[in-house]
């Protein structure tokens, strides 16, 4: 099959022909019908992240089930799928405990060593990052990882389910566990940041702030329902915030992941009120603390992975929310290409106008 495999770190995606195990187990053959852009695919490909090459990446996939292994329960063939990057075993005690998005044992996914691998290119194994691989025409998945959706969802829109609204949306209201009438900042408002704007009307937020620097991506904040929108590229935005809110924010998230926006962040959360930290421009960057500040204001600072989500329990939610013209997913499919024009994808994505860039064409 056709694949944009990445060879070596830093030599983007180039085009392969692929081979397709067999499906054994709870594996679950997916045609691919469309496998969203996300910024952390490009990570992976320009940074060492501990991945073998070749590699496989695309991981915001939705599809059709094909094929199924012989121990799958959850799935047939024909059903709607959508793939998530949480990879859980379901029998360690964080997947116990309802958190398996902290699941210890995420390897329960994938085969082992001894067995053949899902994917091979010239005879060699390529590694499937995250168990997906969606920038291929179809994937080889564990069923943990795969939901079921209502086929009247669009696959554009519902290959974005898997990541960026259940990252975005789910940092809103799961880990801050927004409430009603709170106040919350969102820096950055890219294609995840604009699913945190969506989450948090959802959840009842009274003032929602979308930061950006385009204007372009502060209109679609407000389509997403951001009652206020800053430009930070023509105001100093500590201090818009604090002009909107009178002491800071309940929940600031952010979106960057640059140190000099982290501290701006920081600045406008307000006492007792949470920074909480998801998007990452450069893995090897460090972000300086003050911790009698942190004592004193009494503020408290998290990291977020995955929107702390429960796939099978939030994608079908935002996916009936979306059906009902209450969850905004049309706006964030900016532009559609073929599977051998990521590398035109990812460079779309640097346009101000551009939120989500979907593959749909294989």
């Amino acid at each position: 099959m056709k694949a944009m495999i990445v060879n070596a770190i830093g030599a983007g995606f180039a085009p392969a022909e692929v081979q397709l195990a067999d499906p054994v187990g709870r594996e679950v053959v997916v045609g691919i019908k469309a496998s969203g852009l996300c910024h952390t695919d490009l990570t992976f490909s320009r940074f060492e992240m501990g991945v073998p090459t070749p590699m496989l990446l695309g991981h915001e996939i939705s599809g059709v089930v094909e094929r199924i292994g012989p121990d799958v329960t959850d799935l047939a063939v024909g059903d709607h799928v959508v793939a998530c990057l949480v990879q859980y075993c379901g029998s360690c005690d964080k997947c116990l405990t309802g958190h398996i998005y902290q699941c210890t044992r995420p390897e329960a996914t994938l085969r082992t060593a001894e067995q053949d691998p899902r994917i091979s290119h010239d005879g060699h194994a390529v590694s499937q990052v995250f168990g997906l691989g969606g920038f291929a025409q179809q994937a080889l998945i564990h069923e943990a990882q795969l939901v079921k959706i209502p086929a009247e969802v669009p696959f554009p829109q519902a290959a974005l389910l898997g990541c960026g609204v259940v990252t975005g949306a789910g940092s809103v209201i799961n880990t801050a566990a927004t409430k009603p009438g709170d106040t919350v900042v969102i820096i950055g408002a890219g294609g995840v940041g604009l699913n945190a704007v969506s989450g948090a009307v959802v959840a009842g937020a009274a003032t929602i702030i979308a930061v950006d620097i385009t204007a372009e991506k502060l209109a679609l904040a407000r389509r997403c329902g951001a009652t206020h929108t800053v430009d930070s590229s023509k105001v100093d935005p500590v201090q818009a915030v604090l002009d909107i809110t009178g002491a800071g924010a309940d929940a600031v998230f952010d979106f960057v992941g640059i140190p000099a926006v982290t501290e701006q962040a920081l600045a406008m959360t307000a006492v007792g009120g949470g920074l909480y930290l998801i998007g990452l421009v450069d893995p090897t960057v460090q972000f300086p603390l003050a911790p009698l500040a942190l004592i004193m204001s009494q503020k408290r600072i998290q990291g977020i992975n995955m929107g702390s989500t429960t796939p099978r329990h939030d994608i079908p939610m935002f996916a009936r929310l979306y059906l009902e013209g209450r969850f905004n997913l049309d706006d964030l499919v900016s532009r559609t290409i073929a599977l051998d024009e990521v590398e035109k994808g990812y460079a779309a994505l640097e346009s101000p106008d551009v939120a989500r860039v979907v593959i749909t064409s294989f």
